[in-house]
């Protein structure tokens, strides 16, 4: 009879999650994961079957918890779908440049692997749409408002804000600052065509 596991999955794919994200999957060592999640090699191996299946997993779960942050941003009836596009613009560069900032696996990965690993470009891809997506209803949201021209391409827009979040991730793990990045983020509101 098996013993019973005396561990959460969700937590030990976040716990190597946060040590993929810091060091990259090339980076990241067995010793780095049995570390952070408190488990023996064999049990990481016999739970998740090795360092490659782990980072998967841990790559989906980052993506899912991206989608989640954004969809809350974006969502809700306290203020015009205009007014959240901005604040969580603003946000992010908020977010970027605290100390205790963890970084994005999900982007961390792309730039990593996605050209040379269909898996991650595949779960990046994956994650990527779902954020355009939410970004996409939101400025339709916007458009049905009288907030944004009804003319206004809704998923090109969207596909760029999803590329600007992205890039202001890049540069601030490159050290851009705050000042930086808020300007980035006000600037990137002037592509939205404003309801004359």
């Amino acid at each position: 009879m098996a013993r019973p596991r005396k561990f959460s999955e969700d937590q030990v794919i976040a716990s190597a999650g946060e040590v993929f994200a810091q060091n990259g999957y090339a980076g990241t060592t067995m010793d780095d994961l049995i570390k952070a999640t408190g488990l023996g090699k064999q049990s990481l191996y016999n739970t998740f079957g090795g360092k490659r299946e782990l980072f998967l997993r841990a790559l989906s779960a980052s993506a899912s918890d991206a989608v989640a942050a954004v969809d809350e941003a974006l969502s809700g009836p306290d203020s015009t779908p205009l007014e959240r596009i901005k604040a969580q613009m603003l946000k992010v560069a908020f977010a970027l440049t605290q100390d205790n900032r963890q970084d994005s696996l999900i982007t961390k990965a792309t730039v990593e692997l996605g050209y040379r690993d269909s898996d991650v470009a595949s779960s990046a891809l994956g994650g990527f749409t779902r954020l355009e997506a939410i970004y996409c209803q939101c400025i339709i949201d916007a458009q049905d408002s009288g907030e944004i021209d009804a003319c206004a391409d809704a998923h090109a827009l969207a596909a760029y804000f999803v590329a600007v979040t992205r890039g202001m991730e890049v540069l601030a793990t490159a050290g851009v600052g705050r000042p930086e990045l808020t300007v980035i983020a006000t600037t990137s509101l002037a592509a939205l065509p404003l309801s004359s």
